[in-house]
């Protein structure tokens, strides 16, 4: 009913409505510590691994179901998979921090397949709403992504040469800006009667909601460890890439250098409090500050 009220004029476009249907939860994001605490460099390896292995599971969903209505009158307008679609690049990032078996060692928390079965729902039952799911998460991270990168890039020590943040990488856009403008004008174009309009608008919301509540099962996750007694780093560290293909992915975790466990280490936040605040920091940062910026 919230949405409702952020409803006034049916003559308002589609993307500007969705934006005033959104600020009031994009605010309280904006002002979460999560996001401040990623803006200062505060975010583990770990964190960030396990978060990006869900945008990779939310993606996915997202892109099966795009392709099937990528000729549906109700989605076909803002297709763009050369220049959005983002599940390629997470396969990339993936294999960079998990190794070739990544498939196998990633985990899907109930929060994150909650979020993948609303939008299969969506796309195979109301495939009019799957445009609120590509907004919202599409030109978020084409917004915020390119600050997150550098914040992620330097707290964790990345290659300057962008492995691992593949995500964060549009290839495909030469000028976000106009980009945005185009895809916005494409959506405002979509025919939807006032009641559909509505319905994209609530979807908008609830796909906030869906990003929130898979930030709160990552906590647990991250709690889950530590109680259990496992250290915060995961068992297969960074991949550091070099000339030689045999090295690819960097020394065998047993013979590690004792400078990069000392730089892994320190990355490492030292109270479970800390801990899943980082957590949250990433994607709490890569939905508000997306958002903000739309």
């Amino acid at each position: 009913t919230s949405v409702l009220l952020f409803f006034p004029s049916t003559s308002k476009d589609l993307s500007e409505l969705m934006k005033e249907a959104t600020k009031e939860v994009h605010e309280q994001a904006e002002n979460t510590p999560f996001m401040k605490n990623f803006q200062k460099g505060q975010v583990s390896l770990h964190e960030f691994k396990l978060v990006t292995a869900s945008l990779y599971f939310i993606y996915s969903a997202l892109e099966e179901e795009i392709e099937r209505n990528k000729n549906n009158p109700v989605y076909a307008p803002v297709y763009f998979p050369v220049e959005l679609h983002r599940k390629a690049a997470l396969e990339e990032d993936l294999e960079y921090f998990y190794g070739s078996n990544w498939r196998e060692e990633i985990p899907c928390p109930e929060a994150t397949q909650k979020y993948v079965d609303r939008l299969h729902y969506v796309g195979k039952n109301h495939p009019e709403l799957l445009v609120a799911h590509a907004y919202t998460r599409y030109l978020g991270d084409l917004s915020g992504g390119q600050v997150l990168k550098k914040i992620a890039q330097k707290a964790l020590q990345l290659p300057s040469t962008g492995e691992g943040l593949a995500f964060f990488t549009f290839d495909g856009v030469s000028n976000a800006t106009k980009f945005k403008q185009l895809y916005r004008s494409r959506m405002n174009a979509l025919e939807m009667d006032l009641a559909t309009k509505r319905r994209v608008l609530e979807e908008a919301k609830k796909a906030f909601l869906l990003n929130i509540q898979v930030f709160e099962a990552l906590q647990e996750l991250v709690l889950k460890r530590k109680e259990n007694g496992h250290p915060g780093q995961p068992k297969v560290e960074l991949r550091t890439r070099s000339v030689n293909k045999s090295h690819e992915h960097g020394p065998a975790p047993g013979k590690e250098s004792e400078r990069t466990k000392k730089r892994h280490t320190n990355m490492i936040p030292t109270t479970p409090l800390v801990r899943w605040i980082l957590a949250l920091s990433f994607l709490a940062t890569t939905v508000a500050v997306g958002l903000f910026a739309m």
